[in-house]
């Protein structure tokens, strides 16, 4: 019976976001320019996207017999055996040194206006070149709920991609290589930012497949869900409200 559920819950990844999600973020563009309200609406829309099937995989933990440790979310448990010792600690290590690069961006960005001034000059020297600049918020409004996108995407996309996911195809393929897994969280992940275009969803794959290293490595998605939030604070320097809070 769980397993049916796996099932549903892996359609709707493949589905929703890789095929809903790319059209309606079309009709999106055509709305915005506009009605610029329809950001916020288009943002309360992606985070009920994300928190359904992070809720519906809290409710089968519940129901049983999967576990908050079968998901990850658990202590770390330092695992250097399945994916080889070098490797790992290699990942773990190019982990730390992203950790450190945050905090410091982050910390620098508070102490030094040279520091700061440079940083928001490269997001939006990233940003001009985007092809997906219709999203990002523009009024003190968007920008609010912004925030709590990005903070929803920090928690639930590790549920789902990196603790579920994982679980549920070692589950469904036991015979499959852990390689193999990490392979088809990481595109499934990918897969989600098909509104950004084919580069994106190579990129976000790689970083998908970058975290689910970690993770097995890690043993725990707590760490992961840290740092994902870190990214996510840190792309949020140049953001205006923030400087004057």
């Amino acid at each position: 019976m769980m397993e049916i559920w796996y099932w549903l819950l892996i359609l709707f990844l493949l589905l929703y976001e890789p095929v809903y999600g790319y059209f309606d973020y079309q009709k999106f563009t055509a709305r915005v320019r506009l009605h610029p309200e329809e950001r916020v609406r288009y943002y309360k829309k992606i985070m009920v996207a994300l928190w359904v099937p992070t809720l519906v995989i809290f409710g089968m933990v519940l129901m049983g017999p999967l576990t908050f440790v079968d998901i990850g979310v658990s202590g770390i448990q330092l695992d250097t055996q399945t994916l080889g010792p070098w490797f790992t600690y290699f990942a773990l290590g190019v982990g730390v040194v992203n950790f450190l690069i945050l905090i410091y961006y982050l910390v620098g960005s508070r102490v030094s206006e040279k520091l700061r001034n440079s940083f928001i000059q490269a997001q939006q020297r990233e940003l001009e070149k985007s092809k997906f600049t219709d999203i990002m918020p523009v009024s003190k409004e968007d920008k609010k709920v912004w925030t709590y996108v990005s903070w929803t995407a920090g928690f639930t996309e590790e549920i789902i991609y990196r603790g579920f996911l994982i679980y549920a195809l070692t589950t469904l393929f036991p015979s499959l290589s852990i390689w193999i897994i990490l392979v088809l969280s990481a595109f499934v992940f990918g897969l989600a930012h098909t509104y950004q275009g084919v580069g994106n969803v190579v990129r976000t794959s790689l970083i998908g497949l970058f975290f689910a290293i970690l993770y097995v490595g890690l043993g725990s998605i707590l760490p992961l869900i840290v740092l994902h939030f870190l990214i996510d604070y840190v792309g949020k320097i140049g953001d205006e409200e923030e400087k004057q809070g």
